[in-house]
């Protein structure tokens, strides 16, 4: 395998001190995330994309108080007037997972149209939130203990209790914790998105490097799964790197051995396996 070029390292490391900072900014990690599908997308392009997101901002009234004011703002100008909304296409498409295309194409994942209103929402002044609901994620306006909630994916449609119910319900088959209704942090939200385009990624076995770069962003994040490591393991394996896949396996196996001598037993025979591929 090619080391990754020198921009690309860069983006990484701007991704990984943006991610460990006091304050992560979301659209800033949202759009390197971006950056890492897309090698067009430079800095120049980056800073257009903030300033769509400012001048969107600026095109809300000036003066709105109270969370369903903020509600019925954000979807005349989004949902109506700029035409943010989803399809069911979108989530065959990896663009509906990158910001930058997202505010170019108008159409996007749940949890990307909802980035875009609560970056909007943000830079406006609202109480503005995203809520992580299994499957579907909407946004929230003013206090956590009794949201009112959008569903930007439907152009801004306002969800009743009953209306997120339903949405976790026809997910999962379970009914609404009230856990699902704390609101998610930028870092969580980054997550999210990364496993998303894992998904994607899964579903194509051409797109080894997409899934490769998602794994790989999310173990830069501050908290993640250790599980990841293993699956980057498995990855690098699939793309021909056996030495580097096997010798990652079993440091993940040292990780796990105490705790699950089985998984890691099991985990040293994948890495034997992946390097008796180079005979």
């Amino acid at each position: 395998m090619q080391p990754p070029p020198p921009e690309a390292t860069g983006r990484r490391r701007r991704f990984a001190e943006e991610a460990r900072s006091e304050r992560p900014d979301l659209a800033k990690l949202c759009l390197l995330v971006g950056a890492e599908a897309d090698p067009q997308l430079d800095d120049v392009g980056l800073d257009a994309a903030e300033i769509e997101l400012d001048r969107l901002a600026g095109l809300l009234p000036y003066g709105i108080t109270g969370p369903h004011n903020w509600v019925a703002a954000l979807s005349s100008l989004l949902g109506e007037s700029c035409g943010f909304h989803g399809t069911p296409d979108c989530y065959q498409r990896l663009e509906s997972s990158l910001l930058h295309e997202v505010l170019r194409r108008r159409r996007g994942l749940p949890i990307l149209l909802s980035v875009v209103w609560m970056e909007v929402a943000r830079r406006a002044g609202a109480p503005v939130y995203g809520l992580a609901l299994p499957g579907h994620f909407v946004v929230g306006f003013g206090d956590p203990e009794q949201p009112v909630m959008a569903d930007p994916f439907a152009g801004g449609r306002l969800l009743t209790g009953p209306d997120a119910e339903l949405l976790v319900v026809g997910t999962t088959g379970a009914p609404l914790d009230p856990s699902m209704m704390t609101p998610a942090g930028p870092l969580e939200i980054v997550l999210r998105i990364l496993n998303n385009i894992r998904a994607w990624a899964a579903a194509r076995p051409e797109h080894t490097d997409v899934a490769l770069w998602a794994v790989e962003l999310s173990l830069l994040l501050p908290s993640h799964p250790a599980r990841l490591r293993f699956d980057r393991a498995q990855l690098l394996v699939q793309r021909g790197d056996f030495l580097m896949g096997a010798a990652e396996m079993e440091a993940y196996a040292e990780v796990v051995s105490a705790v699950e001598p089985a998984t890691a037993a099991a985990i040293r025979r994948k890495a034997h396996a992946a390097r008796s591929m180079l005979n």
